[in-house]
């Protein structure tokens, strides 16, 4: 391990310019010639377009185009889809509702976009949007998942009849009707999984821009992954050839998911382009990305689970009703699928399980993949089933879970995972120490001399991540192949660029995949670099979500420096005069083993390019290209345990300890790990205790600003005790696991479980606010 390589707490390299004010972002993009746009939004939740009148805002001031969804539709532009198909469990594929991505006949949430304005300036666009006049009829609004099957809810889509999306099941039935036949106990649970707004640093933003000399088009936009935006803006919206299309992914402030998807505004903004002959910006305002982004979670779920008379897990049962909004967003329909109901084992051997879902369309916007995507829903049912389970049972809920752990690997569950590696007791010893959980009495105790109320909980999570492989998730319906790429090439003077199909967008990739070359060759991180986000420069790649881009993307850098190596060490040998199998590279040399004769780096790399003397038949240069496709999921995993006060008089919570134990594989950089972990904790803890979207029957978004939608701040935290152990990963090169979903998986059971044993109550639904855990603690005394 060098000083800079893997396993070093290296400073972040592009912190520099981040917090310098130097980054740059979708809004600090000029372009000769730009103007800017506004959107016209439906205030309606559920409504007919019965006219669009735009002469008066044609006519305002700066204005250049006011454009809407016939002209859209007239020129071809296709309806937004999604990418992964589900079938019904009775064979029927998943019923896609038309989503245009301007409104021309039927809105259907608040905030659907339905007429784009082109004006000189922001301000005269917005001007102009607001006068232009949009007569609607008004139709009955449902928001609520639970109530838009029954009879007289209104039909959202004439696709989906019942507003069903699908009825998807996983497991096996009758195995798990037989479980629950044999019995001792059983525990019941109706579980609600809190919808979330993303709430990214920075707002979504995109602009388009058409040149009509070159007939070409480009889009800087705030996404996690540009070459899919490319892919399905020209295959599937017809916005532009694929070749004559550029979409670049500057420095983006954040994405938690939420920038996976492509959103009408990207298309918009780029057909605008070319109808008004002018570039075209739009980035979004706080209330827009309130209103617009795709939400997270929202699960209503009964869960059971049957144990035998030594409290050993026979089976388990979930209904779960997932409410995925107005349309059907990119990657929707696997969120609370194949990334939820296949963790639903959790850490524990549960021999049979069935898992039935159905997706339903209301009157909200919508939802898909945020932070853990599946994972923190499904850790939220398990983990709050055990917890109960072992207060119904009066044992620890620390040895009940440690009874049921899987122990033998690899373990394949009941739900199409295969765990490969895990050591789930080491977690939960080094979180019980860290915690001095066998303490916990006496602080309860002081606790409760001054008034309050003290409690503690648990949460043992698995996630799977780096989601593959591609011929496994093609035949589960998903769209798209979930490899990664890299290219590293050696300039002539032997610094080095790592083209990289995995997106930053705040993991710290310019520091960690520099990391892994200095490891292998030896030269400084600065003379590293790593190149992402623009289509024109970096072969295609999948871009970053569901914690990918270290055992999926940086196993394609491995990859492709295996060959870089594989050349070097020839050209290396030939110089030397040496055997090809003697040749090591150590402190940016290539060196002849057990000898002092050496070539540096930089030399070797001119040899390549001067070509002046390399052996016989080589081709000169010094790059190389990998693809990587993984042969299964990784699986992180941990335990956290949370400890509050709660205030019995007010209902406010207080954590005084949080301590998370992780199992991330093999780490290229503890500190920016530690980071991921803090980061995730703070949003599992914000749901848990503060966010929640909620709308009103008429389907208004009440919390659309952050005067309505609390956000965790620094007060409400504490200070993390974090750890990690390590059982690599053996399904990649590299042996790393993922790191950046965790947090926001594991902690939000710990809370509720902590604040459910402080009160005396099971029953409390998240966010675990004030007045909420006041009116759970009042009704345990009724």
């Amino acid at each position: 391990m060098g000083i800079e390589g893997v396993g070093a707490r290296v400073a972040r390299k592009e912190d520099k310019r981040f917090i310098t004010g130097a980054g740059r972002y979708v809004d600090d993009m000029v372009v000769p010639g730009m103007k800017h746009a506004a959107f016209v939004r439906s205030p309606h939740a559920h409504a007919q377009i019965k006219k669009i009148d735009v002469k008066k805002a044609q006519g305002m001031p700066g204005v250049i185009g006011v454009l809407t969804g016939k002209e859209l539709k007239a020129d071809g532009i296709g309806n937004l889809i999604c990418g992964w198909m589900i079938h019904s469990k009775d064979g029927s594929p998943m019923k896609m509702g038309a989503w245009s991505p301007l409104a021309f006949d039927r809105v259907r949430y608040v905030g659907d976009a339905v007429v784009i304005v082109v004006a000189e300036t922001k301000g005269q666009a917005r001007d102009a949007a607001e006068a232009v006049e949009i007569t609607y009829k008004e139709l009955k609004a449902v928001v609520d998942a639970s109530k838009a099957m029954d009879k007289g809810a209104p039909q959202i889509h004439p696709e989906a009849d019942n507003n069903l999306i699908f009825d998807w099941d996983i497991g096996n039935a009758d195995d798990t009707a037989a479980a629950f036949g044999k019995a001792a106990h059983v525990v019941k649970m109706d579980i609600i999984n809190n919808r979330l707004v993303p709430n990214a640093m920075e707002p979504r933003a995109a602009l388009g821009h058409y040149d009509k000399a070159e007939d070409h088009y480009t889009c800087w936009t705030t996404s996690q992954n540009p070459h899919v935006a490319r892919l399905v803006m020209s295959a599937f919206y017809n916005v532009a050839p694929e070749n004559k299309l550029r979409v670049i992914a500057p420095d983006v402030g954040g994405g938690f998911g939420s920038k996976i998807y492509i959103y009408p505004e990207e298309i918009v903004c780029l057909w605008a382009s070319k109808k008004t002959g002018v570039p075209v910006k739009w980035v979004a305002d706080r209330t827009e990305s309130f209103l617009t982004d795709a939400h997270g979670r929202d699960h209503h779920t009964h869960a059971e689970m049957a144990f035998d008379k030594d409290h050993r897990i026979l089976g388990l049962k979930v209904e779960t009703q997932a409410n995925l909004g107005a349309y059907m967003s990119l990657f929707s329909s696997a969120t609370p699928t194949y990334l939820y109901a296949t963790l639903l084992s959790g850490q524990y051997n549960i021999p049979a399980i069935h898992a039935n879902v159905k997706a339903i369309y209301t009157n909200t916007a919508p939802v898909d993949a945020y932070r853990g995507a599946g994972r923190p829903e499904a850790t939220f049912v398990m983990e709050r089933m055990m917890e109960t389970a072992a207060r119904q049972f009066g044992v620890s809920p620390a040895e009940l879970r440690r009874k049921n752990f899987v122990t033998s690997f690899p373990h394949q569950t009941p739900v199409i995972m295969c765990y490969d590696a895990g050591d789930y007791a080491a977690s939960l010893d080094a979180a019980m120490q860290a915690s001095d959980y066998s303490g916990f009495a006496k602080r309860k105790a002081a606790a409760a001399n001054t008034g309050l109320l003290r409690g503690i909980g648990m949460s043992c999570y698995i996630e799977a991540c780096g989601i593959a492989p591609s011929a496994a998730v093609g035949s589960l319906g998903a769209g798209v192949g979930l490899w990664e790429s890299a290219e590293v090439r050696v300039n002539a003077v032997g610094t080095i660029e790592v083209l990289t199909g995995s997106h930053s967008h705040g993991q710290g990739h310019e520091t960690t995949f520099a990391q892994l070359v200095n490891e292998r060759f030896g030269v400084p991180l600065d003379s590293v670099s790593i190149v992402h986000g623009d289509t024109d420069k970096v072969q295609m790649g999948m871009g970053t979500y569901g914690s990918r881009s270290g055992a999926v993307g940086m196993s394609a850098i491995v990859k492709a420096l295996d060959k870089v190596e594989a050349k070097a060490k020839k050209i290396a040998a030939h110089l030397l005069e040496a055997d090809e199998g003697d040749i090591i590279i150590e402190n940016g040399a290539l060196k002849v083993a057990g000898t002092d004769k050496n070539v540096p780096w930089f030399q070797m790399a001119l040899a390549a390019y001067t070509a002046h003397n390399l052996p016989g038949g080589m081709e000169p240069g010094l790059k190389e290209t990998a693809f990587y496709d993984p042969s299964n999921f990784t699986f992180p995993a941990g335990c956290y345990i949370c400890e509050v006060e709660v205030d019995p008089e007010t209902g406010v919570t207080e954590i005084v300890q949080f301590v998370a134990a992780d199992d991330f594989g093999n780490i290229i950089n503890p500190m920016i790990v530690e980071g991921q972990v803090h980061g995730g904790l703070a949003q599992g803890i914000g749901q848990a205790l503060l966010e929640g979207a909620h709308y009103d029957n008429s389907g208004q978004l009440l919390t659309a600003s952050y005067m309505d939608y609390t956000m965790p701040r620094a007060g409400d935290l504490p200070s993390f005790k974090v750890s990690t152990s390590n059982t690599p990963c053996p399904g990649n090169p590299l042996g790393i696991k993922g790191c950046g979903e965790a947090g926001a998986i594991g902690s939000p059971p710990a809370v509720i479980n902590a604040i459910t044993d402080a009160i005396g109550s099971n029953d409390l639904a998240m966010p675990a606010s004030p007045s909420t855990v006041w009116a759970a603690i009042r009704a345990t005394k009724h």
